[in-house]
């Protein structure tokens, strides 16, 4: 799996993004061996009891592919461990491939390498912090949450490139 993710938040940002409580939406694009019907697509849609409870997906759309795979755009408001794939397998579809490709209303951009990651301006985080119902750090008074990780990571990045950037291999 990969997905768009967040380090270095501030704890209780970081535990609005990924608490399902908080039912912040997550897009996935995921690939699964056979393609959906229209009764497989209703129950995911509608609901499927998993062993720690209910859950379901709030909208499923094609995303095309060839031969037995077939992929599709998914969204959740949960993001319980493993959920995507534990849905897909309770209608009977293995999930081959599974990249979050939205998390709240920050998007993954497209293209992006595996393994490399994107930082956030101050507007992404203020945006990404009302999308989790976070408390948003005052503008211009001093350090907010992401600010003052922001500026540790680049007083540690020794040359980290431009953004995007890619890990060092």
């Amino acid at each position: 799996s990969s997905d768009v993710c967040s380090s270095d938040l501030s704890g209780e940002l970081a535990n609005r993004l990924m608490h399902p409580r908080f039912g912040l939406e997550r897009e996935y694009a995921v690939r699964i061996l056979g393609a959906l019907s229209a009764e497989e697509r209703a129950r995911l849609l509608e609901g499927i009891t998993l062993d720690d409870g209910p859950a379901q997906f709030s909208s499923i759309e094609d995303g095309g592919g060839e031969g037995s795979n077939c992929w599709y755009r998914v969204t959740i408001s949960e993001g319980r461990n493993r959920e995507v794939r534990r849905l897909f397998d309770a209608v009977g579809h293995a999930v081959s491939r599974l990249i979050r490709i939205r998390y709240g209303a920050m998007v993954l951009p497209r293209g992006l390498k595996r393994g490399a990651w994107v930082e956030l301006d101050e507007r992404d985080i203020r945006s990404l912090m009302q999308a989790a119902g976070a408390p948003a750090p005052e503008r211009g008074g001093g350090e907010g949450p992401g600010e003052r990780d922001r500026d540790r990571r680049r007083n540690n990045a020794r040359g980290a490139g431009p953004r995007p950037s890619t890990p060092p291999a």
